[in-house]
């Protein structure tokens, strides 16, 4: 049996100001198998984007275990966890995110440079990817040149650029129109369908997270399945 992509035990998040204490949540079990959709839904301040920075090792839990294609989080150094989030998981963000000053070729390749790869490697599969989602033909235009799908689109190729076992996405399509929002939605899970790559979704959207395997609500502290 394969190792799952993530699995968390017990995870619990608490913030801390001075005397007052804040917890967001406590005692949260998920895992995600390889290729496996996962949308994660909830209202505004439940705590969505803390799990999933949780889950990407962006941040470090108050209790409990994260646990990256099987790797402890806990137990890696900073330097260790990084080059872990380079290698197995993408990130895709409401905003893009994508450096101004770069093309998107060059966007897309910095994930691949940052692993140890030669430039032409970079090159090659950024370009690759980029074609794959309908940017051949924009490669040297930087990000203020592109429309908003287009950017979001350089961001999903980017996040997929180094074959990552699985893809975190906070509101991906959240600043984008609705037909736009769905043609890059459909364009990560025909990427998931393709490469196997595993996809946790945290989306206000309930139409699309529908599309994806489980829909899970972050709810009082709490993840319960609700598709």
């Amino acid at each position: 049996m394969s190792e799952p992509v993530i699995r968390c035990e017990r995870l619990g998040k608490t913030y801390a100001e001075g005397a007052l204490r804040t917890p967001v949540f406590d005692g949260l079990d998920l895992v995600v198998e390889p290729g496996e959709t996962v949308a994660i839904v909830g209202a505004s301040g439940a705590g969505k984007s803390t799990l999933l920075h949780l889950l990407g090792g962006l941040d470090m839990p108050s209790v409990g275990e994260v646990y990256v294609t099987g790797r402890k989080m806990s137990a890696l150094s900073d330097a260790e966890r990084g080059r872990l989030r380079n290698r197995a998981l993408g990130f895709v963000y409401q905003f893009h995110h994508l450096l101004p000053e770069f093309s998107a070729l060059e966007n897309v390749m910095m994930p691949v440079l940052m692993s140890g790869a030669t430039v032409i490697e970079a090159r090659t599969r950024a370009a690759a990817l980029l074609q794959l989602v309908g940017l051949g033909h924009r490669l040297d235009h930087k990000p203020g040149e592109l429309s908003g799908g287009e950017r979001q689109r350089t961001a999903v190729a980017r996040a997929l650029v180094n074959r990552p076992a699985c893809v975190l996405g906070d509101e991906p399509t959240g600043n984008l129109d609705q037909k736009t929002a769905s043609n890059v939605f459909e364009l990560m899970l025909q990427l998931n369908r393709e490469h196997r790559t595993s996809l946790v979704v945290v989306t206000h959207d309930r139409e699309l997270a529908r599309r994806l395997d489980r829909v899970l609500e972050l709810h009082e502290g709490s993840l319960r399945r609700v598709a």
